[in-house]
């Protein structure tokens, strides 16, 4: 019961609601408005600590120093695992409760997980959502959630916030374009992905995203915001996207001045803004203007400070003692059970497409590892600072203690001459960069390496460290690439003569050779102005690559992005196309040893084009084309224990578990337009393709056979037609799958409705259900799917309606590859 001798804003024993309302009329109307401001000041005549929303924790705690750094969340999606997402959440959760120990200033409210589905793999921020299919999202996104705000009943161990509200797929003037989103488009595929987390009341915020929707901002869209609230079981804060409430006015123009903005936000319900950083009084002012002009009312400050309140008590900051949480400490890091998690996440986040018999690998007795990933574990914008990082090569050489391991990575070993002087770029151990050296000695030397739409990036071998513009001076100091504006990357523009030019892309300039210094700096504006370099090849990164793999049993070519270059937050793909310079590498490696295995290891699919994707739709009949043979693996950027988790996977230790969530398309067409949303005039996602993509939604082999020998449909009594189109209350799938082959297999069994002619016409395809089953060799299981029938529902005039008809319901391996069906008949 209620302490009576305490306010009751600090009883841990009184309702939420009854407590922030208690704490709200004991505030002045100016502490008030101070609540609405991402950064809020303490208020000390009430034991108010200072407070901030948001903290990033998409798959680790980020920008917050040391933290276990988790595969990205477009890996953790291919592993359909929500048990394995719930307790990557309590172990994110327990970190940034341990960061908060040590420092109070760290917010509890989670700005993660981004739940926008993964409608078009050109998407910079692909690698923060889980998968194309929104239920699929939602039931992730539920898990993490879930292991974020913990178990106890009162106090949150973290408050989540869903990323982006709504419709939020490009880069591309981002704040400035409308997703124009058809109400079908909206209830059947946008909304659904948050709809799970919000109903289960383990999302205590939204953010909303930059974008306007059907021409309204996503900061004003007050009727979308409503419907996700009329969701929850509690109040859901929404704070805003950094910057986007004066983007309002100054990108998007949808009103002529700041306090209209500022108010038509707040009535729409927005809470928190996050802009102008850590300075509240620009929003502040803006507030009180609109206070002032009858804009807003004192109702609808109290209406936004509430919720934050609300937000505030759940994390148990005003509980003391009571705190379920209190008890982590700032040792709660790195810790021995998390880094076997890491481990577990990495492995099971790796997908096998395709395999020749090259793996699992067996015992060989000399491997290569090939290609600019073979021996660096790359991070993200959004990952904090791994304690440690183990990158292919160092597994595989700690796997296999007794084999010789030859690492190269692919990359040419150049020495640049200024046409100018004559004299070659020079780089000194400390990493100084200047045009010195009479010949092209060791200090010189220069490892190129090409990441695709004609990116570079230069690796001094003297120094080990990236040609780095940050300074204007070029420094070679750069340990990885990184940074909201990316320093370390290049483009060579190629004159006539033969000679080259460069252009360093974070500042747009053209690097030239500074007269009586002989510094190189990156300031020209005019091509003509640039240092002219002659490029000697001192070692070619190819010939490298054939050497070893032609001495090896078996060739690891370990290909893939580099996280902040070529799609990102800000950034879209260009193209969709594996690099040419790593398909070379590819082949190059392929041709010198037949036992090959493509690992690529990236943050979005590719199309992988003819003579790297093998047998298929592409190349023909398998034999075809030998240098598209060998196996292939995908995995998204694995974090600290990406390696261990490839070579997990790649030795056998560990059977194949991920499975694709997001559509590998054959072709660029394939993928259809960035900037249309509505999938289903596109014919887009796995769910309308009629095409044959390079590897379908579900798609992920094991080293084992399964056969698929029924499917079977059990109803509860009511049937189909008397159960509502969200929740049919209780149909389920029987599969039965038998291993057909030798080893184990972690089985993946999805269970799919195929729709027939309808008045409204629906999805081809689409996922109703899915389950893990474990299979010894030989061993064979009914496997129960509960399926959701509200997913076959259309929206028709203004409500979701399950038609009449007799459906089909699969399963298989994939989506494209159903091989035991049912019909169901809908009354």
């Amino acid at each position: 019961m209620p302490n009576q001798t305490q306010p009751l804003f600090r009883d841990p024993a009184a309702p939420l609601t009854d407590r922030a309302r208690d704490l709200l009329d004991r505030l002045t109307p100016d502490e008030r408005l101070s609540l609405l401001h991402q950064h809020q000041p303490a208020i000390e005549r009430l034991g108010l600590a200072p407070f901030h929303t948001g903290a990033e924790a998409l798959h680790g705690v980020a920008w917050l120093g040391r933290a276990t750094v988790l595969p990205q969340p477009v890996g953790l999606g291919a592993t359909w695992d929500t048990d394995l997402l719930r307790r990557l959440g309590d172990l994110v959760a327990t970190e940034l409760r341990a960061k908060h120990a040590a420092d109070p200033a760290v917010s509890l409210n989670v700005w993660a997980p981004v739940v926008n589905p993964l409608r078009h793999p050109a998407w910079g921020r692909g690698e923060e959502g889980y998968s194309e299919e929104p239920r699929l999202v939602s039931q992730l996104a539920t898990a993490y959630c879930a292991g974020l705000r913990g178990d106890h009943p009162t106090v949150w161990k973290t408050v989540p916030a869903l990323k982006h509200f709504l419709g939020y797929g490009n880069e591309t003037d981002r704040s400035a374009t409308s997703s124009n989103l058809s109400e079908r488009t909206l209830y059947e595929y946008e909304l659904p992905a948050y709809r799970g987390p919000v109903e289960a009341g383990v999302a205590g915020a939204v953010m909303p995203s930059y974008n306007l929707v059907n021409g309204v901002p996503a900061h004003t869209s007050g009727d979308l915001l409503a419907e996700l609230r009329s969701w929850a079981p509690g109040s859901v804060a929404v704070v805003s996207d950094a910057g986007a409430p004066t983007f309002l006015v100054t990108v998007q123009r949808a009103f002529a001045g700041h306090a209209q903005a500022h108010a038509a936000a707040v009535r729409a319900g927005l809470d928190s803004f996050t802009d102008n950083d850590t300075d509240p009084s620009v929003t502040l002012g803006r507030l009180r203007e609109a206070l002032a002009a009858g804009l807003l009312t004192q109702e609808d400050v109290d209406t936004a400070a509430l919720r934050l309140l609300e937000l505030r008590l759940r994390t148990g900051e005003l509980d003391g003692d009571a705190d379920p949480y209190a008890g982590i400490g700032p040792d709660a890091i790195d810790l021995p059970e998390h880094r076997v998690l890491a481990r577990e996440a990495a492995a099971k986040s790796v997908v096998l497409l395709r395999n020749d018999g090259t793996l699992p690998l067996g015992a060989p007795g000399r491997i290569a590892v090939v290609g600019p990933l073979a021996d660096r574990v790359l991070t993200d914008w959004y990952s904090g600072t791994p304690p440690y990082a183990v990158p292919l090569a160092r597994a595989v050489a700690e796997r296999y203690p007794d084999a010789v391991v030859d690492v190269v990575d692919g990359a040419d070993r150049v020495a640049l001459r200024a046409t100018s002087s004559g004299r070659y770029v020079t780089v000194t151990a400390a990493g100084e960069v200047s045009v010195s050296a009479p010949d092209a000695g060791p200090g010189t030397h220069l490892d190129v390496t090409d990441w695709g739409d004609g990116l570079l990036t230069l690796r001094s071998v003297a120094s080990d460290r990236l040609l780095t513009g940050a300074g204007w001076i070029l420094r070679a100091d750069a340990e990885r690439v990184g940074g909201w504006v990316v320093q370390e990357s290049f483009r060579r523009h190629h004159h006539a003569d033969g000679t080259w030019s460069l252009l360093h892309v974070g500042s747009g300039r053209w690097v030239r050779v500074q007269l009586g210094s002989g510094l190189l700096v990156a300031e020209a504006t005019r091509l003509a102005d640039a240092e002219r370099f002659a490029w000697r090849t001192v070692v070619s990164g190819h010939a490298e690559v054939a050497r070893v793999a032609a001495a090896a049993d078996v060739v690891l070519v370990a290909v893939g992005n580099d996280p902040h270059l070529g799609g990102r937050e800000t950034e879209d793909r260009t193209s969709l196309a594996l690099p040419e310079q790593m398909a070379e590498t590819w082949r190059v490696a392929r041709e010198a040893c037949p036992a090959a295995v493509l690992v690529v290891t990236s943050s979005y699919p590719y199309v992988l084009g003819p003579g790297v994707l093998g047998p298929s739709v592409l190349d023909g009949p398998a034999g075809d084309d030998g240098a598209g043979a060998g196996a292939l693996v995908w995995a998204a950027h694995g974090g600290q224990e990406a390696g261990n988790g490839l070579v997990d996977v790649l030795s056998g230790d560990a059977e194949p578990f991920g499975r694709l969530a997001q559509t590998w398309p054959a072709t660029e067409a394939q993928a259809g337009d960035l900037f249309d949303y509505d999938v289903a005039r596109q014919g887009v996602t796995y769910r309308h393709l009629a095409g044959e993509p390079a590897y379908w939604f579900g798609h992920g082999l094991s080293y084992t056979t399964v056969a698929y020998e029924g499917l079977r449909l059990e109803r509860a009594a009511g049937g189909v037609g008397e159960a509502g189109p969200e929740r049919d209350g209780g149909t389920t799938a029987v599969v039965t799958v038998r291993n057909t082959g030798e080893r184990p297999v972690d089985e993946l069994v999805a269970v799919h409705g195929l729709s027939p002619d309808l008045p409204v016409p629906a999805a081809r395809r689409q996922l109703l259900g899915h389950a893990r089953v474990r299979l010894a060799p030989g061993a064979a299981a009914e496997v129960e799917v509960p399926l959701d029938l509200g997913a076959l529902a259309v929206r028709h005039d203004g409500a979701m309606v399950l038609q009449p008809g007799t459906y089909t319901v699969a399963s298989g391996p994939s989506a494209g590859d159903l091989r035991v069906r049912a019909e169901l008949a809908v009354s």
